[in-house]
């Protein structure tokens, strides 16, 4: 069965889907990503050495920021009444990076799978605008959705994703 695409209408033209006449539900997503970095890096993000100060923390703020203005940087997703977002890192010694991820919560008409992965890029990228000056050579990898709850599309979750 082929799934039909649905920020677009019959003549191809992108629009913002209509979903006013959706059921209210509980809505989750959860999506995750990772950014890797020299190894003396991720010591000074451990240690709390970076110059520029708390990185996790701001990348923290960044990442819910990013939650919550959403609409204003992906164009056809709808402004959606969070009611939580929550961000965790955890240092990666062995692959030298750091994961993040991200939870966003709404009871709503439409889901917040948009604004995990964007909670979960931001976070990424605010590592790397802090940490910068030190490793231009970090890379960002793996952003995904990791699960999704509710709505009537139902549950999805990446086999072999995070617990």
């Amino acid at each position: 069965m082929t799934k039909k695409l649905t920020h677009f209408d019959a003549r191809g033209a992108a629009h913002m889907v209509d979903v006013g006449e959706k059921p209210r539900t509980h809505r989750v997503a959860i999506a995750s990503g990772r950014i890797a970095m020299q190894p003396a890096t991720l010591r000074k993000v451990a240690a709390g050495k970076a110059k520029k100060g708390d990185v996790l923390g701001v990348a923290r703020i960044a990442a819910i920021q990013a939650a919550k203005r959403t609409p204003d940087l992906i164009p056809l997703a709808h402004p959606v009444a969070i009611t939580r977002v929550s961000v965790a890192f955890e240092i990666l010694e062995k692959e030298s990076s750091i994961a993040v991820t991200a939870q966003v919560e709404c009871r709503g008409q439409t889901g917040v799978e948009m604004e995990a992965l964007t909670a979960a890029a931001a976070g990424l990228l605010t590592i790397y605008d802090m940490l910068k000056a030190v490793d231009r050579g970090m890379t960002l990898t793996d952003l995904r959705l990791e699960e999704k709850r509710g709505g009537k599309s139902g549950v999805f979750r990446r086999p072999g994703g995070i617990k």
